[in-house]
């Protein structure tokens, strides 16, 4: 017989969800319907006229090859971001579930970069990299290195990616390390009797039991990649050098914030909002088949 909690307050769960459904609503669905609804308008700088004009918007930003170009700097810099910012996260939650001196400091100090904001890191990153004031910056140009982020865009490119990474591996490294620690070691234990290598055990074994783990952080690695950098970009290169580092998120603040074009802000954030529903319903329907619950 099992014991069951019944409300006689039936309005009490509907007041429980009410908090929640309200915070939704405001800062959802509601910002969710503006941007559609401006999308299909142009604005004067002022404000002041206001013109319906359908789907023009997003007929302009999709004949734009600057657009275009951003979509490919987006993907480019979402994959790598993602596969930087997993793996090595976990191969250093592969080593701290060992059993090694010292391992409460060294999860702590991996733990240290997550509690630091994107534009925070970038700041960092820019004292360490940059050409004129950065320490290892100013050594490679020392050294006859021809750097120079700010001018280069293969190098801007791969300063952002770093950056980013950097900022999201402790997060990923909480939640593999966590996994790990939740496999069963008598799982283990008994592949390492049958004659199981660490390899083997590792690919055929905890791997597979990491695949809800890895899956999740696939589509939030993917998220962080599109939306939560643009302290990144906007702090360590402005999205240049030219349009290098222009990602589709800062593209939405340039045409909005200081080319005062809402409307194609507009088009464009719904584009990415639609974007990346439909990146994620993917992921969920074939990448999680491959998920070992």
């Amino acid at each position: 017989m099992h014991k069951r909690v019944i409300f006689n307050n039936k309005l009490l769960p509907y007041l429980l969800l009410t908090p929640q459904v309200a915070i939704t609503l405001v800062f959802f669905f509601w910002p969710a319907a503006q941007t559609i609804y401006y999308s299909t308008l142009i604005q004067d700088p002022f404000g002041l006229r206001t013109e319906f004009v359908w789907f023009e918007n997003f007929q302009a930003i999709f004949a734009d090859p600057n657009y275009v170009g951003a979509v490919r700097v987006t993907i480019i810099f979402a994959v790598a971001v993602t596969t930087l910012s997993m793996v090595p996260a976990l191969l250093l939650a592969v080593m701290a579930d060992k059993q090694i001196r010292g391992a409460n400091v060294y999860k702590t100090m991996i733990i240290w970069p997550y509690a630091v904001a994107p534009a925070v890191a970038a700041v960092l990153w820019l004292f360490i990299f940059h050409p004129s004031i950065g320490i290892l910056g100013r050594l490679l140009v020392r050294i006859g290195i021809n750097w120079d982020y700010t001018l280069n865009e293969g190098q801007a490119m791969l300063l952002v990616i770093l950056a980013a990474s950097w900022k999201q591996i402790s997060y990923n490294f909480l939640f593999f390390l966590a996994g790990l620690q939740s496999i069963p070691r008598s799982v283990l234990e008994a592949a390492a009797i049958d004659g199981a290598t660490p390899t083997y055990r590792f690919w055929t074994i905890i791997f597979p039991l990491l695949s809800p783990t890895s899956f999740f952080l696939l589509v939030v690695n993917l998220v962080y990649a599109f939306f939560d950098t643009f302290g990144v970009i906007h702090a360590l290169t402005h999205g240049g050098p030219g349009t290098a580092t222009t990602t589709l998120i800062y593209r939405v603040f340039t045409d909005g914030r200081d080319n005062l074009n809402l409307g194609a802000s507009s088009a464009q954030s719904a584009v990415l909002m639609i974007f990346v529903i439909a990146l994620t319903m993917v992921q969920f329907r074939y990448i999680e088949r491959r998920v070992h619950y």
